[in-house]
């Protein structure tokens, strides 16, 4: 899952985000140094830990995924020329994995008073 995380980094059309997660989740059982690793990192460590203990998805999170799919169907749609059935289908499985993103509560942050607020 972390190769596929660090892969995803440098290719446009491969997530990042969902195989780190996947890959916390398992160094959590497997290697807490490398979990430790991942949850520290400053790159991707914020938003790690914000699905950890929030389940949250920042609104730039949300935004990015959400053009990644639109881009990833336009994709699908212009270069494999699909029929109108397993368009529709693949468009209502992009849309519904959009709503779920976007559903997701965006994160929580504390102030300097110790208080805590939705980003």
């Amino acid at each position: 899952m972390l190769a596929l995380g660090v892969i995803g980094a440098f290719l446009p059309v491969m997530p990042t985000t969902i195989f780190l997660i996947l890959a916390v989740a398992c160094f959590s059982r497997s290697s807490p140094r490398l979990e430790r690793w991942l949850l520290d990192s400053p790159t991707y460590g914020p938003s790690l830990r914000a699905w950890r203990e929030q389940g949250a998805v920042s609104r730039k999170g949300k935004a990015y995924a959400c053009a990644g799919m639109a881009a990833g169907y336009l994709i699908f749609f212009w270069s494999a020329h699909p029929s109108l059935p397993l368009s529709i289908g693949v468009g209502i499985f992009f849309l519904a994995s959009a709503a779920y993103v976007v559903s997701r509560p965006n994160p929580r942050t504390r102030d300097s008073d110790g208080r805590t607020s939705r980003d």
